[in-house]
């Protein structure tokens, strides 16, 4: 069953006909409770509203794949101005991108010079980025491109996937480099060549990395909303003495608001991950695929607010 359900919201994500009329009516099917709304401008309140509660915030514009180089330079344009309206607003943000929306599939060149644009302002107004990890196709090039400009710039992170057989031995490869990362389960529609099939291997091998990561004394931000995830980190990080400075908890918008808050009360750094834009869709359907509870998540916030 949990196979089905994944499948099912994966196959769901890739169809464009309802991509396009989810464009189109999304708002009046509470895509809004979900995402920070169209533009990053529609985002400021809210994200100022998490910020007033104690609760941090990274913004993510959605949208991926783009097809030409105009393209991927008009993302990198939003990636500056958002990172500028951060400075600008005094907000307590970072920001997530995904470097498939920047050129990486079209030159290397390009994605290259588009990323020092995006670092370029990102340390000139001290603000975080963390490079999205997306299939398991891109992962090689994302992590090679993460290594190239860490050497560079100290203000920015990436993602490791638990679902990925590759992910223990890439957390070694990059120990070296003292990375933040964020560490998540995946949700992409992977095959058994290269992703564990059972969910129980997925959240083992997440436990391992978030212990591994932790143990190396790097920065941890732990994207989870299960339960048994958050309480394991809690049990290691009591175990070994490792300081609450030395990671935190970090869930979607719109869903699990009152654990957030319940995390933030018991001292734990939270960081909400809000997306904006109106290709809301192909996302919010990774994230039930994803997880079978963050459907009752999906609905509990959306009837909520």
């Amino acid at each position: 069953m949990e196979a089905l359900n994944k499948s099912f919201f994966l196959f769901l994500a890739s169809r464009p006909s309802l991509d396009r009329f989810a464009k189109r009516w999304g708002s009046k099917f509470g895509a809004d409770k979900i995402v920070g709304g169209e533009s990053f401008e529609h985002a400021v309140p809210l994200i100022q509203s998490l910020n007033s509660q104690g609760l941090r915030v990274t913004v993510d514009h959605l949208g991926e794949f783009v097809a030409s180089e105009a393209e991927a330079r008009e993302r990198t344009l939003e990636c500056l101005q958002t990172i500028r309206m951060i400075s600008a607003h005094d907000l307590n943000s970072q920001l997530s991108l995904k470097v498939t929306s920047l050129g990486l599939d079209i030159n290397h060149d390009l994605v290259w010079e588009n990323m020092i644009q995006i670092m370029d302002e990102a340390r000139k107004h001290d603000v975080f980025v963390t490079i999205d990890m997306e299939d398991s196709s891109r992962t090689q090039a994302t992590l090679d491109l993460y290594k190239a400009l860490k050497k560079q710039y100290s203000n920015i992170g990436t993602v490791i996937q638990s679902y990925l057989y590759r992910s223990d031995q890439d957390l070694d490869d990059l120990n070296e480099v003292k990375p933040n990362l964020r560490l998540v389960k995946g949700a992409y529609k992977e095959s058994a060549e290269v992703a564990f099939p059972a969910k129980s291997d997925v959240d083992h091998n997440l436990k391992l990395l978030i212990k591994k990561h932790l143990l190396n004394g790097n920065y941890t931000a732990i994207a989870s909303h299960d339960d048994a995830i958050i309480q394991y980190t809690k049990e290691l990080v009591r175990e070994h003495g490792i300081s609450k400075d030395q990671f935190e908890f970090q869930m979607l918008y719109g869903m699990r608001s009152e654990r957030q808050l319940e995390l933030l009360s018991e001292g734990y750094t939270v960081r909400v991950y809000m997306p904006y834009g109106n290709d809301w869709y192909g996302y919010f359907m990774r994230r039930l695929a994803e997880r079978p509870a963050n459907i009752a998540f999906a609905l509990n916030g959306l009837l909520k607010k």
